[in-house]
């Protein structure tokens, strides 16, 4: 759905940059874990695992807003390749912004770890107990993650290219937005001086 104004719904662009937030800290905190034993690993594991159901959340509610309320079409200055790379990339960011937490929760949930989003409330498995799923998950889980980061270099590169080089609105229509065009009406007609004076007629001699 194109839209027809030249920014992103605010409602979007907020979460959108909520998520993105959201998502760095996720990656920091993934290295860090790889990184880390210990206490340490503990406290970010307890971390990574409500983040990443709150990525989820949001996924779900920015999907149906972005189908609803479109998005600005891109400049007509790019070719149909540009486009279509462009069209694929955000898809795949979807993609893998559902696709990365759910396979994170079903890995937990094969291992027989509990998805604990907050002291009192703890998610239901939504796999069996499974060693051997666990293992598949937890590679799959990595290699996505990896993936993702990729992406979002890419993402990050076209941002900065539209912005920085280009300069064509794109970064800015999901930033700060646009400025309203004042729209001016026809130009008021001109009276000519003498326009609204009737002379009245000379007095005729008797």
């Amino acid at each position: 759905m194109i839209r027809h104004s030249q920014d992103f719904h605010p409602a979007l662009r907020a979460i959108h940059w909520l998520m993105a937030a959201m998502v760095l800290t996720m990656l920091f905190i993934g290295v860090g874990m790889v990184s880390t034993v210990g206490p340490a690993y503990l406290t970010l594991l307890g971390l990574h695992r409500p983040l990443g159901i709150a990525i989820l959340v949001l996924v779900l509610i920015r999907l149906p807003l972005r189908l609803a309320t479109g998005a600005p079409a891109l400049p007509e200055d790019l070719s149909l390749a540009e486009k279509r790379i462009a069209w694929a990339s955000h898809l795949l960011l979807y993609l893998t912004l559902f696709a990365l937490p759910l396979i994170g929760w079903g890995m937990l949930s094969a291992g027989g770890y509990p998805v604990r989003v907050t002291n009192g409330f703890t998610l239901p498995p939504i796999l069996p107990h499974d060693l051997g799923i666990y293992a598949f998950l937890r590679t799959a889980h990595t290699i996505v993650a990896v993936l993702f980061f990729a992406l979002i270099l890419t993402h990050l590169a076209a941002a900065l290219m539209h912005g920085l080089i280009r300069r064509d609105g794109v970064l800015r229509s999901m930033t700060i937005g646009h400025r309203p065009v004042a729209v001016s009406g026809p130009p008021e007609e001109l009276e000519t001086p003498g326009d609204d004076i009737v002379e009245e007629p000379a007095n005729l001699p008797a």
